[in-house]
């Protein structure tokens, strides 16, 4: 009986501690395309996303004391045990009112030679620094006597509920995204550099999502890490049904602080990853990035002008492509056979940002500011009056 007691107790915690929080086809909401395993970034074999949230101090926000609601978010295309493998990758900008540094030479090169890493609008330089401080203790280039490289890090604004201007993100805090990051689930919503965002009215974050589909009878994996910040609240479309217009006079965001803000309604940002194992070349990969941006609309983002809207795309395919002394022999996918990709991209983007609006809870940041969470039962309620809700639940 004792040992019985114990596995059941052990099981509860187990089941506890590894239970994620529901997502949105937990809710009914539907989707097309088939997901991979965790429906996540990381179903493209190898990659592995780690994240350090930072969440401390209420009330009356003082410089450089808080309260603080922000962190990093660590993406390894390869994983951390690779070291310097780079992949072929490039990227695009709807709308560039933002920052992503290291797409120059990504252009450039065809090659995305670094971990990727997403924070708050004015923590980009000393996250950068930290990637480039821990590639020298790590070894990153695995005793190359000389090297230089472009550490690749993006941002969105996350002022409304973080002390921004405090600059909390610290190098231990880098350090503590790059030790988390793992394969399997990708925790969501207010996570990492997700922590302090908001999205189409409500509170966003981080959001993941993957699609598989078969290119001449061979499966191929497609997956999306989006943190979004982004959008007007009547715009949110979701499953084709205007919630956000349903939702207008319910849960809007509490702004208590002086100075007044000079935020206008749609301004943010959204940072998209994209990866993907099929064989395709860096060009190829520009035309995925392209396709991000059919995602974002179908949910309801724009391209405001305030809004930072900048894409990425990677293959880990041909894994010994980058070589500086030989010829190297890849594969690529003939151009004709791309569109069932393309499809994936666009679901897969649709469906992280919901994902990451689904996951993510009411906040209040500084000053009292608070961004709600995006209400589950009322969202239930008008995809069955639009004939919208599937009792299909999925990943």
């Amino acid at each position: 009986m004792k040992t019985l007691l114990l596995c059941f107790i052990f099981l509860f915690a187990s089941e506890t501690i590894f239970a994620q929080k529901p997502r949105a086809r937990d809710l009914g909401i539907p989707f097309y395309g088939t997901t991979g395993i965790y429906n996540a970034i990381t179903d493209v074999p190898g990659i592995e996303v780690g994240h350090s949230t930072i969440i401390r101090g209420h009330g009356t926000n003082k410089v450089g004391e808080g309260p603080v609601r922000t962190g990093v978010t660590a993406i390894f295309p390869r994983g951390k045990s690779k070291k310097f493998s780079p992949v072929y990758a490039n990227w695009y900008s709807l709308n560039g009112n933002g920052e992503m540094t290291g797409t120059t030479w990504v252009t450039e090169s065809g090659f995305l030679e670094t971990p990727i890493m997403i924070t708050n609008t004015n923590s980009v330089g000393v996250v950068r620094d930290a990637v480039l401080k821990w590639f020298v203790d790590t070894d990153w280039y695995n005793g190359a006597p000389w090297w230089y490289t472009y550490p690749v890090v993006a941002e969105t604004y996350d002022g409304f509920l973080n002390d921004i201007y405090g600059f909390h993100v610290k190098e231990k805090h880098v350090k503590e995204a790059i030790d988390a990051a793992s394969s399997g689930p990708v925790p969501e919503g207010n996570v990492g550099g997700g922590t302090g965002m908001m999205c189409l009215g409500f509170k966003g974050g981080i959001g993941t999502a993957s699609r598989v589909v078969k290119v001449k009878d061979a499966p191929y994996t497609v997956g999306v890490l989006v943190q979004s910040n982004f959008g007007s609240k009547h715009k949110l479309t979701i499953a084709g049904v205007p919630v956000g217009m349903e939702l207008m006079d319910t849960l809007n965001y509490v702004y208590n602080a002086p100075p007044q803000s000079t935020r206008q309604d749609g301004d943010g940002s959204i940072i998209v990853i994209v990866a993907t194992d099929a064989p395709l070349l860096p060009h190829q990969l520009k035309r995925i990035a392209q396709r991000v941006p059919l995602g974002v609309g179908i949910v309801g983002g724009r391209g405001s002008n305030g809004s930072g809207d900048i894409f990425l795309s990677f293959s880990t395919a041909n894994e010994n492509a980058f070589n500086r002394e030989q010829t190297a022999v890849v594969q690529t996918l003939p151009n004709d056979l791309l569109t069932p990709l393309f499809d994936a991209t666009v679901h897969a983007v649709e469906e992280a940002i919901v994902n990451a609006m689904v996951a993510a809870e009411t906040m209040e940041g500084i000053n009292g500011n608070k961004a709600y969470a995006l209400p589950h039962q009322k969202v239930q309620d008008i995809l069955k009056k639009y004939n919208k809700f599937s009792s299909k639940k999925g990943k």
